[in-house]
């Protein structure tokens, strides 16, 4: 009999099995903090980056989901346990081995690509440590909140810089389209400069939207998950993020600049330009509610089709069965 296909029950006849889930979650719960000890020297500059770079302030909170979506599904995720060394060894090992280069710097990364390369270690080993201790079952039944852990790991470089450039150039070409639905006279120079009437603004890479672009697709994969079934929709729906997210920067590029030359310089200083994003943010979402609707709308419609289709194949499939 092989290991990987022993289940673990719990029977009232067998108290050792009442405590095998327990003891599972606490190998696991080992399992779990074993890369970070191992990695806990080069943990400094990762807590850095969260703490004093905004793009990759979510990373603390996508554990967090994940344990919530596990905790929601559990009755189904834990329904039946196994031990699985094949598809554990063979995601945790190449962690454990991703987490030495690292740390050793064996690579000589640059940038964020070590931390990069580290927290992707360290999610190789979580998965692994999962479906070791919960089986492939439960692996794969937790398969969502699982793979979501990925966006804990930094964006690299070069492809950081390549999304940032393509936001940068979206919302510059989508401002631009607003200054001449407002009426607003600008000249624009390259390198993403607008020069208005008594102000020359820059689309730099701060402006780019890169933070806020990476909160509406996490969101939206988030409700993609819960509310859609289908794999289509929700690759459709999760696309649709990269338009509006040029939209909404754009827009408040155009709305901060256009104030400040008829309103107030400030406005470019103040705190709708350093706290505003969320403004625009929500009115991000506000499209992308009504295009989830609607595809939901359009998934159930597909179900209720299939649905009526069903009786009405039942009766000569029942004749065929009574004269056979």
């Amino acid at each position: 009999m092989s290991v990987s296909n022993e289940s673990i029950g719990v029977s009232a006849d067998h108290a050792p099995h009442r405590r095998a889930p327990d003891l599972l979650a606490l190998g696991f719960l080992v399992a779990c903090i074993l890369p970070i000890a191992l990695a806990w020297s080069s943990l400094g500059p990762l807590v850095h980056l969260v703490l004093y770079n905004d793009t990759f302030s979510q990373i603390p909170l996508i554990p967090l989901v994940t344990l919530f979506l596990i905790y929601e599904q559990r009755k189904a995720i834990f329904a039946q346990v196994s031990f699985d060394w094949v598809l554990g060894a063979a995601l945790a090992v190449p962690g454990l081995v991703l987490l030495g280069v690292a740390r050793l710097d064996l690579w000589h990364l640059h940038s964020t690509n070590p931390l990069s390369l580290l927290v992707f270690a360290m999610v190789l080993v979580w998965l692994g440590a999962f479906a070791l201790f919960f089986g492939r079952r439960a692996f794969w039944a937790a398969c969502f909140p699982l793979l979501f852990l990925l966006f804990m790991v930094p964006i690299p470089e070069p492809a950081l810089s390549k999304i940032i450039y393509f936001l940068q150039a979206g919302s510059s070409n989508m401002a631009a389209i607003f200054f001449r639905i407002a009426g607003v006279p600008y000249f624009r120079r390259p390198g993403f400069i607008f020069d208005l009437p008594g102000v020359s603004i820059q689309v730099a890479e701060e402006c780019s939207g890169i933070r806020s672009t990476l909160a509406l697709l996490i969101t939206t994969v988030l409700a993609s998950h819960m509310f859609l079934k289908t794999a289509w929709r929700r690759v459709i729906l999760c696309v649709a993020v990269v338009p509006l997210a040029v939209f909404k920067n754009g827009l408040r590029i155009a709305t901060l600049s256009t104030l400040s030359v008829y309103v107030n310089p400030q406005f470019l200083f103040g705190n709708l330009h350093r706290r505003g994003g969320f403004v625009f943010f929500l009115i991000a979402l506000v499209p992308l509610a009504f295009f989830l609707f609607w595809l939901q709308k359009r998934e159930n419609r597909g179900i209720a089709r299939a649905g009526t289709l069903k009786p009405q194949l039942d009766p000569p499939d029942r004749r065929d069965a009574q004269q056979s």
